[in-house]
């Protein structure tokens, strides 16, 4: 009687290790799909795009802070900018299964335009 209760318990504990198992495998593929910020999908241009464009950005401002022609202030006040414009993106993929729409994309390369204007600026001044 207690070997079979033993063996009921292995059996539905393996079940319950399988199912979650697989949960977690689905949740995981699916939510990883253009991840945001730094990962490169090449099924989807205009995530590829912002996120190259926040690349060319964040060396522009390392350039920056690494030659001396930004001070420490205006360097955190660029790097808080380009953390909202991540999380933003990260939000907007959320939104749309790891995708962005082009609205989104619009909106975003907007947010960078003011950013590189001020980097320039910035850099120059």
């Amino acid at each position: 009687m207690l070997n079979k209760i033993s063996n009921s318990l292995l059996i539905l504990a393996t079940a319950g290790l399988m199912l979650t198992g697989s949960a977690v495998a689905q949740t995981t593929t699916s939510t990883t799909a253009g991840a945001g910020p730094g990962v490169v999908d090449p099924g989807h241009p205009r995530v590829n795009q912002v996120n190259r464009r926040e690349a060319r950005q964040q060396a522009r401002i390392a350039n920056g802070v690494k030659n001396g022609s930004l001070s420490p202030k205006e360097t955190s006040h660029l790097e808080k900018r380009e953390a909202n414009v991540q999380a933003r993106e990260q939000k907007d993929m959320a939104a749309h299964n790891g995708h962005l729409t082009k609205a989104e994309q619009r909106g975003i390369n907007r947010q960078q335009n003011r950013i590189s204007r001020t980097i320039h600026q910035d850099k120059h001044n």
